[in-house]
Parts: structure tokens; C-alpha cells; sequence
């Protein structure tokens, strides 16, 4: 498990910068629309210049199963992020994989995260973990827009789920506040330590980390 995670990171450079400011865990965006996605090739580089220990995730959006379970294997990635419209069997196809569960935060609250929780259990397929973001009509993910915290914090209320990574519209000034109001188990970044999209501010990066762990300690 993580604690802090930086995702769309698509140069070593900004890799590197990401561990020197000390996160557990970054995402490569393998969903071609993203403007921050990279090929497998850029991945490998940034893989091989990464340190024992960090979480290595991979995202993908509605992209068959071999090709992801191929991504994963060939790079060594220790998660799977599915942040499109994989219905629950899909997660059957990446077994033995830890998947991460992408739901984007709707008008129909936590409604549609339970049922769908619902439906793994059935299938013995539930995700190692759920991540909540913001929702806008057409994109998947990557906003800008924040989660309403008001509503993801019911989702802690419920033992038998799997633990909680927020994002949506998290940055340097509101993430503390994000922790306290939320209490997930992880965080989440992409656009918020950005200078443009698919670009990190190696001090926004630092930034983060720091008031992520600074909460996530108290």
C-alpha cells in the first residue's frame, strides 16, 4: 500500500523529482487520449530509473485485458489502475494483479461505487482498492475538479470496503485539508502539481508530498 501517490508522470526527469521529494508510489498513463500518457517504451525508461520500493502503478481506460496484463508483466508494475467503464468481470481477467478501482464522483453519489463493489464480491473479484475522483461529463479523470468530500467521506463509514485513495482537484494548499476532512487511506495527483499537462513543478511535487505526510502523521 501507499500513502501518496503522483500520477501521469511521462519523463525520468520527472520521476526523479517525484522520489527526492519523497512519494511512495507514482502512475503511468497508458490511455492514448490523456495528454499525459506515455508508451511502453517512455515507461520502461522511467521504470529502470526508479528506486526498490516505489509503487509503480499503471492506468488504463478501457483497454483490453492482454494488453494491460502485457503492460504489467513486461514493466514490472506492482498495480493496476482502471479508471474507464471495465465492468466487475473485468477485474477477474488481471487476477493475480492487484487492481485499483477508479470511480469518478457523479450526481448519483456513492450509489453506483457499492453496487459495483457488490457485484465483485460475487464475482470474487473485489479490487485491493477503490480510488474516488471528481467527475466530468467525457473525461476520465485528470480535471483539475475536486471530489465532493462531503459525500466520499460516507465511504469510510463502511468496514467491508477496500481501503480509499482520494483525488480529484488535490494540490499543495487544500490536500491537508482533503486528509482531514476524508481520513482515505492514500492520496492522489496528477493536474494539481503541474505546470501544464503531463508536465511536473518539481517544488509543487515537494510541496504536496510534504503536507500529505505532515497530515496523514497527525
Amino acid at each position: 500500500m501507499f500513502r501518496v501517490k503522483i500520477c501521469g508522470i511521462t519523463s525520468v526527469t520527472d520521476a526523479l523529482a517525484v522520489v527526492r521529494a519523497g512519494a511512495d508510489a507514482i502512475g503511468l498513463n497508458f490511455f492514448p487520449e490523456s495528454p499525459r500518457w506515455v508508451s511502453p517504451e517512455i515507461a520502461r525508461r522511467i521504470t529502470d530509473s526508479l528506486p526498490a520500493g516505489l509503487v509503480k502503478v499503471g492506468l488504463f481506460v478501457n483497454a483490453p485485458t492482454t494488453e494491460v496484463c502485457r503492460t504489467i508483466d513486461d514493466l514490472h508494475l506492482d498495480v493496476v489502475q482502471l479508471h474507464g467503464d471495465e465492468p466487475p468481470r473485468y477485474l477477474r481477467d488481471l487476477s493475480p494483479r492487484p487492481v485499483m478501482r477508479a470511480f469518478r464522483l457523479g450526481q448519483s453519489g456513492l450509489g453506483p461505487v457499492f453496487d459495483y463493489l457488490d457485484q465483485c464480491r460475487q464475482l470474487d473479484c473485489l479490487p485491493h482498492l477503490v480510488l474516488i475522483d471528481s467527475y466530468r461529463k467525457g473525461q476520465y479523470g485528470g480535471t483539475g475538479d475536486t471530489a465532493d468530500w462531503r459525500v466520499v467521506v460516507e465511504y469510510g463509514k463502511q468496514s467491508d470496503c477496500p481501503p480509499l485513495v482520494l483525488a480529484g482537484g488535490l494540490r499543495p494548499g487544500n490536500v491537508a485539508e482533503a486528509i482531514r476532512a476524508v481520513r482515505p487511506d492514500a492520496v492522489d495527483t496528477a493536474s494539481g502539481v503541474e505546470t501544464q499537462p503531463g508536465c511536473k513543478d518539481p517544488r509543487l511535487v515537494a510541496q504536496f508530498v510534504k503536507a500529505a505526510q505532515d497530515a496523514f502523521a497527525l
